[in-house]
């Protein structure tokens, strides 16, 4: 009896411990709110996007979905909180191409591992940004554009909302591509950088379709070309930067996006149930309809497809941080 004791009272305590484990293995996600976690202001494009998936997808799942904007740190702020969540499907977080493949090669102390820290579920849209010159530049495409440049080299300035932001970097590749001495002229915020080359203060500037379409109708900007491997079904008629006369644009990491992506070693089936969750929301009329308002195309791949993407687009945007010569910070 002596040698049963500790072994009865070991079973006991391992029966009492799984019991409840087995218990949250087998509970149907999801049985409370959750948290979608956006690292960035509440009332920008992107948690417009964010807002319209999350209402989607609480009315798909039954429970609120709650938006939680922690902006700051080009959003590494936000997608930190979320990576360093409980991995139980109740924070999700609100990624971009910045929070993933950007931001860890600018900032010298990024406080968390992209390809190691989270789980990646789905990118939910593509976008891209475009080529625009203020009505004061005499160029009508690309070639016009780059010759105008080398020819004019204490004019040929280009606006972004920052340092390190993707429209600085985008710049930055056209200025690989092309040889054209364009000059960075950075911002607090893409929306002061549009207004001051909508003023004809900047001559260019790299920004997405959703704010170039109202500015590209009055004529105060021209767009030239779109950054990415196709033309954007909103402005159809504006060309990609190939079509343009400039390949390469695609392998350097054109292509931008946002997605879902959870806390790491969450359980594989629950990530599928997120998935599946996720690719309903994005089917539903409302969701497709945003889409196309916000000039976004839609766009999900499998969880593992998404894994291996973001590692592809990490290593892509690390040669254009480093070939852009931007310093740490």
């Amino acid at each position: 009896m002596k040698t049963t004791k500790p072994l009865r009272l070991a079973a006991f305590l391992l029966a009492t411990l799984a019991a409840p484990l087995a218990a949250m293995a087998q509970a149907p996600w999801p049985q409370k709110p959750v948290r979608l976690i956006v690292p960035f202001a509440a009332g920008g494009p992107s948690d417009v996007l964010a807002r319209t998936f999350a209402r989607n997808l609480s009315d798909g799942i039954g429970q609120p979905v709650i938006v939680d904007n922690r902006g700051g740190a080009g959003g590494a702020i936000g997608i930190d909180a979320a990576a360093k969540a409980a991995p139980d499907g109740y924070t999700l977080g609100f990624a971009h191409t910045g929070t993933t493949s950007i931001n860890p090669h600018v900032m010298a102390k990024h406080p968390y591992d992209p390809l190691n820290d989270i789980t990646p579920i789905t990118p939910i849209v593509s976008y891209a940004n475009m080529l625009v010159v203020n009505d004061k530049v005499p160029a009508r495409n690309v070639a016009e554009f780059v010759a105008w440049a080398k020819a004019n080299p204490n004019s040929a300035t280009f606006a972004s909302g920052g340092n390190g932001t993707t429209n600085h970097l985008s710049g930055g590749v056209l200025k690989l591509l092309t040889g054209a001495p364009l000059l960075h002229i950075p911002y607090k915020g893409s929306g002061p950088a549009m207004a001051d080359v909508v003023a004809g203060n900047v001559a260019s500037m790299f920004d997405i379709p959703v704010t170039v379409m109202p500015q590209a109708k009055s004529g105060r900007i021209r767009p030239l070309a779109i950054l990415s491997s196709r033309r954007s079904t909103s402005m159809p008629d504006v060309p990609t930067l190939s079509e343009a006369g400039f390949p390469g644009f695609e392998e350097a990491g054109s292509d931008l996006w946002f997605g879902i992506v959870a806390p790491a070693q969450m359980p594989p089936a629950l990530v599928e149930r997120i998935y599946a969750e996720t690719l309903k929301t994005m089917r539903k009329p409302e969701m497709q309809e945003a889409i196309r308002n916000m000039a976004y195309e839609p766009w999900t791949m499998s969880p593992a497809e998404f894994k291996t993407f973001i590692r592809n687009d990490y290593a892509k945007w690390g040669k254009v941080v480093k070939a852009s010569g931007l310093k740490t910070e």
